[in-house]
């Protein structure tokens, strides 16, 4: 393995800290599963003090069950049947330590999660006031609304992780219509849509009102149709496609080009009669200034 230059093994799955240690000492090169990769992608992009918290109770999480494993050789320095050696009194330490800082960073959490909710209720009295970095004021020929965007999904993301981000999710969980962005180009994005769905369903989100909207048409059209495609045969081809998605979202999937610019007229009278729909059902007797 060191002679091909490999500085780095990642698995597709989750490890213990036995597997690890015995698959390092095998091949003799470092070894991370799939959580630990995705802990340092978001311990790399986490920018806030309640991104930083989850990241790092996530972290913690992670390690706890894995001390044994990454102890291994010092459990070997044992005086013999009935002693402990200093490995086994290390582990012992550690755990407790992990443990309280478990207990610390999920009481920090609960605390930027009631902070969280008080400037919600905040901004909703003040008429669109500045949640945080993620939620911005839209407003679409005079309707207001509030526009989050949240942390993407992951396939194969471990229950601790799903449960340490628990505080990002929950924009997921509140907010009253979904949008759905799918990347249409991408070979595997029928899995994909199908990941985010199984997560919103987890979530008891799956109900919400949700608009698909399935993004780089441009690419889409590059990658399937070749020059010599007759026009009529092409349109034939995207008009089942729209019927497809259509069929299967009832009627709430818009297909758009970002970069070009396409649709996004359609897409903006989509999000607005949703958002209107809502204003109708909450506040009928406050709808005269939406037109």
């Amino acid at each position: 393995m060191q002679g091909k230059n490999i500085r780095i093994v990642i698995f597709d799955d989750e490890l213990t800290g036995a597997q690890i240690n015995n698959i390092e000492k095998e091949i003799e090169v470092k070894v991370i599963d799939r959580s630990d990769l995705i802990l340092d992608i978001f311990a790399r992009r986490a920018k806030t003090a309640q991104a930083k918290a989850q990241v790092e109770l996530a972290q913690y999480q992670y390690i706890l069950p894995r001390l044994r494993g990454m102890w291994k050789h010092l459990e070997r320095l044992g005086g013999g049947i009935g002693t402990r050696g200093p490995g086994e009194s290390e582990i012992e330490t550690d755990r407790r330590i992990v443990r309280d800082k478990i207990t610390l960073l999920r009481k920090r959490l609960a605390e930027i999660d009631k902070q969280a909710f008080t400037q919600r209720v905040f901004a909703e009295n003040k008429l669109f006031a500045t949640l945080d970095t993620t939620t911005s004021k839209v407003v679409f020929e005079t309707t207001p609304f509030l526009l989050s965007d949240t942390v993407g999904f992951i396939r194969k993301l471990p229950h601790h992780l799903v449960e340490s981000f628990k505080s990002t999710l929950d924009e997921v969980r509140e907010a009253d219509i979904l949008l759905h962005v799918v990347d249409i180009s991408h070979p595997a994005y029928e899995e994909q849509l199908g990941i985010v769905n199984k997560t919103l369903q987890e979530l008891n989100a799956f109900d919400k009102p949700t608009v698909t909207i399935f993004n780089k048409m441009d690419l889409y059209e590059a990658k399937t149709f070749d020059e010599w495609l007759e026009e009529s045969t092409k349109q034939e081809i995207l008009q089942d496609l729209r019927d497809r998605w259509n069929n299967e979202t009832n009627g709430n999937a818009v297909f758009v080009s970002a970069i070009e610019k396409r649709n996004i007229d359609v897409l903006r009278k989509t999000i607005l009669e949703k958002v209107r729909e809502l204003y109708r059902i909450r506040y009928p007797y406050k709808t005269e200034f939406l037109y």
